[in-house]
């Protein structure tokens, strides 16, 4: 099933229990009021970090990701986004400072051209990519110089007009993988090998898979991204039937959104998908939702 089918709206309050990943995806491009409120909730080192991007574009959607960040944290952690304190590890991944007690959250983000996407968990070391799939990238090239071999061989054997899709899905399973590692680029990208071939079953070949699950996702029309959790094997999956809004919409720099008729610009579709004893809730929030949440 495709995963654009499987994002419903956001439950009334946000409890992360510890047999629980969330995912949250959320469009970026905020203006007006909405964005100064976000801005309003970061530290200065994220101020300051906001004013060295060049283009207001891409400020604004670091802006936008951070806030938004802090808004779910706050909601979790039941505080104030302005009181979370991150610290960051010598990859530069960002951590909380301090937190109540029971098992510590641990999140972790991604963004490309303007979708993001926000995955939090209890106790579970975890990993988030998503990336828009551009046929002009030249992955081939990429691929040749960093990919695994295994990897570079099942890439060169798909028809050409999967060829952008099956690196980009190569792209973020590896990614992913990367970041709930959380070593950096210490791992070299050829040192372990994901399948990329579109339409099949995620697989990581690594000499700890066993400890990984990998799903692959859809966050919207356009965009592909995965997802690795720690100790997460995979089970039945629990569907809820998707809301209609009546109409198709365009996505963020403009990618298509046709596999339901959503309405514009940005409504919010949520399931649970169960990974053995993992539930993993996926959950799309645009801007007013996020207005409400903060209240």
């Amino acid at each position: 099933m495709h995963d654009l089918d499987l994002w419903f709206p956001s439950p009334p309050g946000l409890e992360l229990a510890e047999n629980e990943i969330h995912i949250w995806r959320a469009y970026l491009d905020s203006q007006g009021t909405s964005l100064g409120r976000l801005a309003e909730t970061l530290a200065s080192d994220e101020n300051e970090r906001a004013r060295r991007f060049f283009f207001e574009r891409d400020r604004n959607r670091f802006v936008t990701s951070r806030g938004t960040l802090r808004e779910l944290l706050g909601k979790y952690l039941s505080c104030l986004p302005k009181e979370i304190e991150f610290e960051y590890s010598s990859q530069g991944k960002p951590s909380l400072r301090k937190q109540g007690p029971g098992r510590p959250i641990r999140f972790n983000v991604s963004h490309s051209h303007g979708l993001g996407l926000f995955a939090f968990a209890r106790g579970h070391n975890l990993g988030v990519d998503v990336e828009l799939v551009r046929s002009d990238f030249g992955g081939e090239e990429i691929a040749a110089r960093y990919f695994a071999p295994q990897e570079i061989e099942e890439l060169r054997i798909l028809p050409p007009s999967l060829r952008a899709e099956g690196f980009f899905l190569c792209w973020t399973r590896k990614e992913a993988y990367i970041k709930a590692r959380g070593e950096g680029l210490q791992i070299p990208l050829d040192s372990f090998c994901v399948s990329l071939t579109p339409g099949e079953i995620a697989q990581l070949y690594s000499a700890d898979a066993m400890r990984w699950s990998v799903r692959s996702l859809r966050p919207d029309r356009g965009y592909v991204g995965a997802l690795v959790g720690l100790e997460c094997f995979e089970g039945r999956i629990i569907v809820s039937v998707p809301n209609d809004y009546g109409m198709t919409t365009s996505g963020p720099d403009g990618a298509k959104g046709t596999s339901k008729r959503y309405s514009k610009p940005h409504d919010h579709v949520l399931s649970q998908m169960r990974f053995g004893p993992v539930d993993i809730r996926f959950t799309m929030v645009d801007r007013k939702d996020m207005s409400r949440l903060a209240k």
